[in-house]
C-alpha cells in the first residue's frame, strides 16, 4: 500500500503523492513548487547551482548536508528536511549574514551560480554552532569544491566565506528541527507508488532482504550519483526502486578482527574519513579529490564498488589492500575478494536477489609499503585517466608479496599479475623495478578515449610505478614518506590563518 512522502520545508511538514518516484527534487521545486532560486546548470551533479541542503537523522542525531537536487529523486526526502535558498531570508526581511557576505565581498555577477554558492556557504555556517572561530581556507575550498562559477574567479567568493562569520550572527534551531524530523520517522518500510512504479525503503536488513528476493530485478538506489544521471540524461527507465540509505544495518563503521568493516549505505565522506584515520598519508588526497563534497554527501562506498565502472577511484586501493565485498540474500551471506567481484566490463558476481551488504579493509600491517597516485586532467573532481594503488610486503630488501592494481587500464579495475610475478621474491631495487615496469604492458591493453591515449595510459602506469620505487626503496629519503605531498603537508601560518 502506498504512503505518501512527508518532509519538512519551508517551516512545515509538506506532504507529496503526486509526482513520480523519479521525479527529482529540483524539477520539484522549480516546477512543482516554483521556488525557481534552486538553479538547474547540468542536471548530473557537477556544477553546483542546484545545491541544497537537507536534514536528516542519522544514528539518531540531525545531520545537515549540502547534496544536489539535480539528481536526488523526491521519494528520498521522505523523513526528512529541505532547505533552498528560498530558507535564507529572515523574518524582517533582511538578508542572512551569507548572502550580506556574497553582496559585501561582492561574490555574485551574473547570479545563476549564486544560490548554489549561498547553500553550501549555509553549510559550513551551521557548523559555527558547533565551534568557535571563522573557517580555514581549506575548510572552504573543500565546502566550496562542488560549485563552478564562471564570472568571478572565486576570490570574492572565498572573501564571502571569511567575512559572513563576521556579521551579527543567526542560528537555526537545530534542536526544534531535530525533534520534528524524530517525529517523521518511520519503523516500517517505506512505500511509494505512483503511474504503476514502486519506490520501496526499507528501514531493516530483514526488511531490504524480503523485498529483494520479491523483486531481485528492481533497481537498488543508493546515493543516485550514478543512477541519478540514468533518468536525466538518459532518459531511463528504471522500473520498481530499491533504496538502500535508510537500512540501519548498512550504516554502520565497525572495527574488528584486524578490518575496517563499513556497511553499504555509509556515505562516501564519512566511509573515507574512517579509512583514512588508519591511512592518512596514504588516502587522504584520494578522498579530497575523488569528488565533490555534496557528491561525498550523498554517495556511497557500496555503491562506488557495486556499479563496476572500470574508472572508479576505490576499487584499485581496495583491491591492493586486499579487501573483501560481503554480498547477502535471502540464502545467507556470502564472503568474497573485492577482486574477484569484477567480472567484465560493468559486469559483477552479483547473483540474482543479491545486494552488497558491506566491504571489509584491512587495517594497516606494519611490513607493509601502500601507496595510491591519481591522474586526471584536471587536479580536483575529475575522472581518472589512471589510477594506481600498490601494496607490498617487504622482508628486509626484498619482495615478499606485491599486490598492484590498476584502474582505468582495462575492462575492470584488476590487478597486474605478471608485473607482481616480476617483484616476488626478488630485491627491491631498480633492476627489478624495470622488469615488473615491462611486464605491465604484458598485463595490460589500456584503450584510447577523450582523457588519454592507450601509450599514455601506459606510460603513467609504468612511470607512476618507478615513483613507487622511488618513495618506498630501502634507501629512499626519510621525507619522500607518501604521494600526498600536497594534501598531507602542513598549512602555512598563512593558510591557517581565518
Amino acid at each position: 500500500m502506498s504512503d505518501p512522502m512527508r518532509f519538512y520545508y519551508q517551516g512545515q511538514v509538506q506532504v507529496v503523492d503526486d509526482v513520480a518516484p523519479t521525479r527529482t527534487i529540483l524539477q520539484h521545486l522549480r516546477e512543482d513548487r516554483h521556488c525557481t532560486g534552486t538553479k538547474e546548470g547540468c542536471a548530473e551533479g557537477d556544477c553546483g547551482a542546484c545545491t541544497v541542503v537537507i536534514g536528516a537523522i542519522r544514528h539518531g542525531q540531525l545531520e545537515l548536508t549540502s547534496v544536489n537536487s539535480c539528481i536526488q529523486f523526491m521519494p528520498t526526502l521522505d523523513g526528512k528536511a529541505l532547505f533552498t535558498v528560498e530558507d535564507l531570508k529572515q523574518p524582517d526581511g533582511t538578508l542572512h549574514p551569507v548572502q550580506q557576505a556574497l553582496v559585501e565581498c561582492h561574490g555574485s555577477q551574473c547570479g545563476f551560480c549564486t544560490p548554489g554558492f549561498a547553500m553550501s556557504l549555509w553549510s559550513l555556517y551551521l557548523k559555527k554552532e558547533q565551534k568557535t572561530g571563522a573557517p580555514w581556507r581549506k575548510e572552504i575550498d573543500e565546502t566550496l569544491s562542488g560549485n563552478l562559477c564562471r564570472c568571478t574567479g572565486y576570490r570574492p567568493i572565498i572573501d564571502a566565506a571569511r567575512r559572513m562569520g563576521e556579521l551579527p550572527e543567526v542560528t537555526l534551531d537545530q534542536a526544534a528541527l531535530a525533534s520534528v524530523l524524530h517525529d517523521l520517522q518511520r519503523s516500517e518500510m517505506f512505500i511509494y507508488e505512483r503511474d504503476g512504479q514502486a519506490f520501496y525503503a526499507p528501514r531493516t536488513l530483514a526488511q531490504l532482504i524480503k523485498i529483494r528476493t520479491v523483486k531481485p530485478n528492481a533497481c537498488l538506489l543508493s546515493g543516485a550519483t550514478d543512477v541519478g544521471l540514468w533518468v536525466t540524461k538518459q532518459m531511463r527507465d528504471l522500473g520498481d526502486i530499491i533504496y538502500l540509505r535508510e537500512v540501519a544495518e548498512l550504516n554502520t563503521i565497525v572495527e574488528r578482527h584486524g578490518k575496517i568493516e563499513i556497511g553499504a549505505g555509509v556515505s562516501l565522506n564519512d566511509a573515507y574519513a574512517a579509512v583514512c584515520r588508519h591511512y592518512k598519508d596514504e588516502l587522504t588526497e584520494m578522498w579530497q579529490r575523488f569528488a565533490s563534497l555534496p557528491i561525498r554527501h550523498i554517495g556511497t562506498l557500496g555503491g562506488n564498488i557495486a556499479n563496476g565502472s572500470p574508472i572508479g577511484d576505490s576499487a584499485p586501493w581496495m583491491i591492493a589492500l586486499g579487501a573483501e565485498i560481503v554480498l547477502r540474500s535471502s540464502l545467507g551471506q556470502r564472503v568474497i575478494l573485492l577482486e574477484d567481484f569484477y567480472l567484465d566490463y560493468m559486469k559483477t558476481a552479483l547473483q540474482p536477489g543479491e545486494f552488497v551488504e558491506a566491504v571489509h579493509i584491512p587495517l594497516p600491517r606494519a611490513a607493509v609499503q601502500f601507496r595510491t597516485y591519481k591522474l586526471a586532467k584536471r587536479y580536483g573532481q575529475d575522472i581518472s585517466a589512471v589510477c594506481a594503488a600498490y601494496a607490498i610486503s617487504l622482508d628486509g630488501d626484498k619482495v615478499s608479496d606485491a599486490h598492484i592494481a590498476y584502474g582505468g587500464m582495462a575492462a575492470t579495475s584488476r590487478r597486474a599479475a605478471k608485473a607482481e610475478a616480476a617483484l616476488n621474491g626478488q630485491i627491491w631495487n631498480e633492476a627489478t623495478l624495470k622488469n615488473a615496469m615491462a611486464m605491465l604492458a604484458q598485463d595490460y591493453s589500456p584503450l584510447s578515449d577523450m582523457r588519454a591515449s592507450g601509450a599514455y595510459r601506459m606510460k603513467a602506469a609504468q612511470n607512476l610505478l618507478r615513483r613507487f620505487w622511488l618513495e618506498t626503496r630501502p634507501d629512499a629519503p626519510m621525507a619522500i614518506t607518501s604521494l600526498n605531498t600536497f594534501a598531507s603537508r602542513p598549512l602555512t601560518s598563512a593558510e591557517n590563518a581565518p
